[in-house]
């Protein structure tokens, strides 16, 4: 056949491995998310501190990072969110590698509700504020109509009142998804570990099956 382009070795040793930085373009909007966090003071918004026994648990801003990227992304669950840790470029950039295990996140949400709603809460509106969240499209006929002030920059009580209000149903019906989600993974958790391992098998079977028919 022609020539192609060819991929690199999975196998192949590097003398120089590659920065995790190196693939996160720089427009990324977990740059966004890794400053915001890191300027919060968490104690001030109710993030618990760390044990002064025992083992060592992950910091409060690597969980909120992981927590924040799940939110904008819609990633509903905390199984979802310890898959995404383990396999998703930028949420490795994000956590510093690191990949708590689903109940480790689940537990962070429990114990820490109010205050990641609040922090996500302060997010979106800077977000909004700073014209990083884009507005829905809103189309209107060709008629003649007296100019107001963008609603993006209408600051009035109310307004933002009604925003605040809109931001913390979003927030609640996220964090209310992944408490859904949570349940049903937990019960069928084990049953898709033995159903995949069956299919992967059955895959072979067929593949072996193919290539004695070729």
């Amino acid at each position: 056949m022609g020539r192609f382009i060819e991929g690199c070795d999975r196998h192949q040793k590097l003398l120089l491995p590659d920065c995790v930085d190196d693939y996160v373009g720089e427009d990324s909007p977990v740059r966004v998310i890794d400053v915001f966090i890191d300027e919060l003071n968490l104690m001030a918004l109710g993030f618990a501190g760390s044990a002064s026994t025992g083992r060592p648990g992950y910091h409060p801003a690597m969980l909120l990072k992981l927590y924040l990227y799940g939110y904008l992304n819609r990633v509903q669950s905390s199984r979802r969110l310890e898959r995404e840790a383990g396999r998703n470029v930028e949420v490795m950039w994000l956590t510093g590698k690191l990949a708590p295990d689903f109940k480790t996140i689940a537990d962070f949400r429990r114990d820490n509700g109010e205050a990641i709603r609040a922090a996500c809460r302060q997010f979106v509106l800077l977000c909004r504020r700073l014209g990083l969240i884009a507005s829905g499209t809103v189309a209107v006929d060709g008629s003649r109509m007296k100019a107001v002030n963008t609603r993006d920059k209408n600051y009035t009580p109310g307004a933002i009142r009604r925003r605040m209000e809109q931001v913390d149903a979003s927030i609640e019906r996220y964090l209310s998804k992944l408490d859904t989600a949570d349940r049903q993974e937990d019960e069928v958790a084990e049953m898709r570990v033995t159903r995949i391992t069956e299919r992967i098998d059955a895959l072979r079977r067929q593949m072996r099956e193919l290539h004695a028919m070729e």
